[in-house]
């Protein structure tokens, strides 16, 4: 699966990604992340992309000429399927849409923003749907962008060395995950459940699933209600 991100700091997004489990990825070919500066696509002297709002207020805006050439010109060199801008008005990413735009889609291109975000006719000539990791607003749509591939990208097969782990996780059935133990058995007098060393695997995964209720239970009873 291919990622591209068009970002005006492109460092931002590639440092992370060389430094974590998808760095290791892409190494194996597994999935190939892009960034796009989007300076490179400017047409004045001073690399302008963006500029004050019209009819007044604060921040600047990204030019709506600077980001339709930039999309259509990574469109066309890389096959895009998806065009997504991160945005505070998109639609709520969640487990399930990441789950979707993997089966979906092969080549997304990502569009961050920053300041006061796009010229409006950017979005309308160039975006295909806009997301948005919460009900907050951060600096700029780098991060939010890392979020959106780090997620999708685990779903992968052989992104994650465990299979089985993105199936158990939380979020995956609508409930969150179970605890998990490691050695010692016994710290400062809690220890690990009892059923855990028992070796019987019928039990270990009833126990799980009990967990996995409760935990949802008293932590985000609210997954619960729209799964009744």
């Amino acid at each position: 699966m291919n990622f591209h991100v068009l970002t005006v700091l492109p460092e931002l997004v590639e440092g992370y990604f060389k430094g974590s489990i998808l760095g290791r990825a892409a190494e194996k070919g597994i999935i190939n992340i892009t960034t796009h500066a989007l300076r490179a696509y400017a047409t004045d002297k001073h690399k302008s992309v963006d500029d004050r709002v019209y009819g007044g207020g604060a921040g600047m805006v990204f030019k709506a000429d600077v980001v339709v050439n930039a999309v259509r010109d990574i469109k066309n060199k890389f096959s895009i399927d998806r065009v997504i801008f991160l945005s505070p008005r998109g639609r709520v990413f969640k487990q399930a849409v990441a789950g979707e735009l993997k089966e979906k889609y092969h080549n997304i291109l990502f569009i961050c923003g920053r300041y006061e975000g796009l010229d409006e006719r950017a979005i309308t000539l160039t975006v295909d749907e806009e997301i948005s990791i919460g009900d907050y607003v951060v600096t700029g749509g780098e991060l939010a962008a890392m979020v959106v591939v780090d997620a999708v990208s685990r779903l992968i097969p052989g992104v994650i060395g465990d299979e089985e782990g993105p199936v158990n996780e939380s979020h995956m059935n609508g409930l969150l995950e179970h605890p998990h133990y490691t050695r010692p058995e016994d710290f400062e007098g809690h220890k690990v459940p009892s059923v855990l060393l028992s070796g019987n695997h019928a039990q270990i995964e009833a126990w799980r699933k009990e967990e996995s209720l409760r935990v949802t239970r008293e932590k985000r009873p609210d997954l619960l209600n729209k799964k009744a």
